[in-house]
């Protein structure tokens, strides 16, 4: 929000496209945002670190010494997939510039080199000077790239997909919070298998059906159906009670099901 604020001083003529989620050979990479000016195009990769870092030897560390991801890395990727993109895929050809971003007004890197790609808050007028005082006019091939390229637009992750499954396909019983192997009940104590955490067992059953509820939002909760989903052998009283204790009961009998 602090980079799109920011990119609201722009004053020449150009084209600003925020946001984009784009794919290329099966690749994907985020923008932040990109200027379009009529002989370059600058890409914004946003960054909100708080606190102190320095440069060591070109690894990113923390003012005690931890070391932490590089942000370049993942804004020359950006750049370089999208140069690629805007090549073989749009026929269009135009330098590209990218930056970093800083804008936490407490961040701070020292040893920064002047070669840098990045614009901390006490540049950002400076920076934004410079960039109205590129001359610039956009046309409709300008414009027409812009409408490609969010038109190219993921609204979604593909990784983010899930896949298609069946009530019948899974497998049944109370996963661990923990660490997702299956538990086995021990009176009130539901135990994993896999890292030993315990958990209430109204707790579990609660947790499972919620779990149920978000995997099948179309299906009616009924004791039978959690019976089962749980892998609960006999017990039904216990499995009404915690369902009457946490949801509304609806109807009566074997055809009765709960509701929020």
């Amino acid at each position: 929000m602090k980079l799109d604020v920011w990119l609201e001083g722009l004053t020449n003529d150009c084209l600003v496209v925020n946001d984009l989620l784009l794919e290329y050979k099966g690749k994907l990479f985020q923008i932040d945002s990109l200027v379009i000016f009529q002989r370059m195009i600058y890409v914004f990769d946003s960054k909100y670190h708080e606190g102190d870092f320095y440069l060591d030897d070109n690894k990113w560390k923390t003012i005690v010494g931890e070391e932490i991801n590089s942000p370049l890395p993942q804004m020359e990727r950006a750049e370089s997939l999208l140069r690629r993109l805007l090549q073989q895929r749009l026929n269009v050809n135009i330098p590209i510039e990218s930056f970093l971003v800083f804008t936490h007004p407490e961040f701070y890197l020292y040893n920064a080199p002047p070669t840098l790609p990045a614009i901390f808050t006490n540049q950002f007028h400076r920076f934004m000077k410079k960039m109205n005082n590129i001359t610039s006019t956009v046309n409709r091939s300008h414009e027409r790239l812009a409408e490609q390229l969010v038109a190219r637009h993921l609204k979604e992750s593909p990784h983010t997909r899930l896949p298609e499954y069946e009530y019948e396909q899974l497998k049944k019983g109370v996963v661990c919070d923990k660490c997702a192997s299956f538990m086995v009940a021990s009176g009130y104590v539901w135990m994993c298998a896999g890292c030993g955490y315990k958990e209430k067992s109204e707790t579990a059953i609660i947790r499972s059906v919620k779990e149920f509820k978000l995997l099948f939002p179309d299906r009616k909760i009924t004791s039978a159906i959690i019976r089962e989903w749980c892998a609960v052998e006999g017990d039904r009283k216990k499995i009404i009670r915690i369902l009457n204790n946490y949801f509304k009961r609806v109807g009566k009998g074997p055809a009765s099901y709960y509701i929020d």
